[in-house]
């Protein structure tokens, strides 16, 4: 396990010393990991027939490719921002969900059977991420700390990792994060905005 690690951590240190073609090498190292990220970020949601994990792992490396401006420092900072290109690309179908209820076909896309119903959905996810707008007004971190733990399904020392954090901070942020989304979702509160 340390060994691709290793491998990981190298490239991507390649990469940030201008290698072009070490963040192409870095796909067998990490699909696994980013496939597993999306089963369990999706696995929480109802069956469906918008995005698979398959697109959803596909689509987000293809952020990661795109975002050259990026420095990956390490294994955790290359997860962590994977788990942005995660939360972008579902808030993203929601919002296209969105905009096809109100007239339109939905495309279906559906690869390995691990589905997200992001039209049924749709509201709650774009009011999450209205809430974690918001909430990364008062702290930066804790928005990163629910893309990492919602959005992508990493455990508690995974999302220390990926932050650069004691897993004993992602404990409290995690826990002061989601007391502040319940008070913002709370019924009704969508009202006195």
């Amino acid at each position: 396990m340390d060994e691709p690690r290793n491998d990981l951590t190298g490239l991507l240190a390649a990469h940030r010393e201008g290698d072009r073609e070490a963040f192409g090498r870095l796909l067998p190292l990490v699909y696994r990991d980013l496939q597993r990220l999306a089963k369990r970020q999706l696995g929480i949601r109802r069956p469906g027939q918008t995005l698979d994990t398959t697109s959803l792992v596909h689509e987000a490396y293809m952020k990661l490719v795109d975002s050259d401006q990026t420095a990956w420092q390490d294994r955790g900072h290359f997860f962590a921002v994977a788990s942005i290109a995660m939360r972008q690309i579902v808030i993203d179908y929601a919002r296209q969900s969105q905009a096809l209820k109100r007239g339109g076909e939905r495309p279906v896309q559906g690869l390995d059977g691990v589905e997200i119903a992001i039209d049924e959905q749709a509201d709650t996810l774009l009011a999450i991420d209205a809430a974690l707008e918001r909430l990364g007004q008062i702290d930066e971190r804790l928005p990163r700390v629910v893309e990492c733990r919602f959005f992508t399904g990493l455990s508690e020392e995974e999302t220390a990792e990926a932050l650069g954090v004691s897993t004993r901070t992602v404990e409290r942020d995690w826990k002061r994060a989601r007391a502040w989304l319940k008070h913002e979702l709370a019924p009704g509160r969508a009202d006195e905005s």
